[in-house]
């Protein structure tokens, strides 16, 4: 039975997806290259204590986060868009008017939210563990730490700029087994009257959706409203805010204070309750995506079994991290989906974690057009789409498989 990483009770299995590879970790594809791949068993549970859905097994950081890590936050335009609109968002509601504010951002990557703030002279700090990812952040202006952020990098951090008025993090939290330490940190940062603004894939989208994909090495916890609350209570903090964002499938933007400091919106008081009532953390509930998720993997291997067996030519689009997941667990290899196409260099001319189906660049998908394309992407779909029409006029079909198994 595993612990708890929050609160030390029992964490009780729901979803077993298999043995799986590093999600963004992508052979050379050479004779034996293979051989040294790294593999875990991808398992989620969720606490008896306080309900955080969690990974049961943690990967080292080191194997996930180090300069190989090939995701660059600025890679999507629907992306950059995001993150100018919050640093705007910051620059208006936490910013405006104080004195030599200070903004740190926690696995800023590739700089793209602090670019705003560095063109608008406001002090910040990225924390990046990847030398290389950053390297593109510190030619952008952007003042980057290269490590991982706990409470012994916050009082560091401190000593050196002073306390923080903003405290930043998309997509990165969630990614922390050790995320005590953090809240930790946020706790020894933060200006008396500051925020930690996190936004992470969201439990709820994930279960309505059946977007089992979301789950992989990275995503080592599953919030929402009901658990972050949990969490930030443990750490003399408390949750006065939450958005939902349409990015990535389903995310939630948390806004944290220190207690007292500042009234919870209804917001927070409202998704609680709508979670409580759809029953959201009860083993029924979960019991029931697991039931859809496995659902999902049988429909999605059978379609593509039977339009191979027809002698269609499938490829797919995006070698994202989550596609990992579907892969491995729908045993999906070259046989079924002949290439993947991505627009990320690092990852073209390799192939795909544990299954091994060849990357080529985005840029060759009309060299000719496969029949059908599985879009891994499929949270960027717009953009995908009004990018490839192209593919549609020459008779092409996209597969998607969330919510359910599609012919587009």
């Amino acid at each position: 039975m595993s612990q708890c990483r929050v609160c030390g009770a029992s964490v009780t299995l729901f979803l077993d997806l298999g043995n799986q590879p590093l999600s963004d970790v992508f052979p050379a594809g050479t004779p034996g290259s293979e051989a040294d791949e790294f593999f875990y068993r991808l398992r989620v549970g969720a606490c008896t204590g306080c309900a955080m859905v969690q990974l049961l097994e943690e990967v080292p950081r080191e194997r996930m986060f180090g300069d190989h890590y090939p995701y660059r936050s600025s890679g999507s335009a629907v992306m950059r868009r995001h993150f100018t609109a919050l640093a705007k968002r910051l620059l208006a509601l936490e910013l405006s008017g104080r004195d030599d504010p200070f903004v740190v951002e926690l696995g800023c990557n590739d700089g793209v939210m602090l670019r705003t703030l560095a063109r608008a002279q406001i002090r910040h700090l990225g924390v990046e563990p990847s030398v290389r990812i950053s390297q593109t952040a510190v030619e952008c202006g952007v003042q980057v730490l290269n490590a991982y952020f706990d409470q012994e990098t916050a009082v560091r951090i401190s000593a050196e700029h002073g306390p923080a008025d903003v405290i930043y993090a998309a997509n990165t939290l969630c990614h922390i087994p050790y995320v005590t330490s953090v809240l930790d940190g946020v706790a020894e940062l933060l200006t008396d009257d500051g925020v930690f603004v996190f936004e992470d894939p969201y439990l709820g989208d994930i279960v309505a959706s059946t977007s089992f994909d979301q789950i992989y090495d990275e995503h080592f916890f599953l919030f929402s409203a009901t658990t972050v609350a949990r969490l930030a209570e443990r750490h003399g903090l408390a949750l006065v805010d939450v958005e939902r964002l349409p990015v990535h499938g389903g995310e939630l933007r948390y806004t944290l204070a220190r207690a007292g400091k500042r009234r919870a919106g209804g917001a927070v008081a409202e998704l609680v309750a709508e979670e409580a009532a759809r029953g959201l953390h009860t083993p029924e509930a979960l019991s029931v995506f697991a039931t859809a998720v496995r659902r999902n993997a049988h429909d999605l291997v059978e379609l593509l079994s039977r339009l191979r067996g027809e002698g269609r030519t499938i490829a797919a689009y995006g070698a994202t991290a989550k596609s990992a997941t579907v892969t491995n667990y729908c045993n999906i290899g070259p046989e079924l989906v002949s290439v993947v196409y991505d627009t990320t260099p690092e990852k073209q001319g390799r192939v795909t974690p544990g299954t091994h189906i060849p990357v080529t660049p985005a840029a060759e998908f009309a060299d000719p057009y496969p029949d059908y394309a599985v879009l891994f992407a499929w949270n960027h779909a717009a953009e995908i789409m009004t990018k490839e029409t192209g593919f549609t006029d020459h008779g092409g079909r996209w597969i998607t498989y969330v919510p359910e198994v599609r012919v587009l």
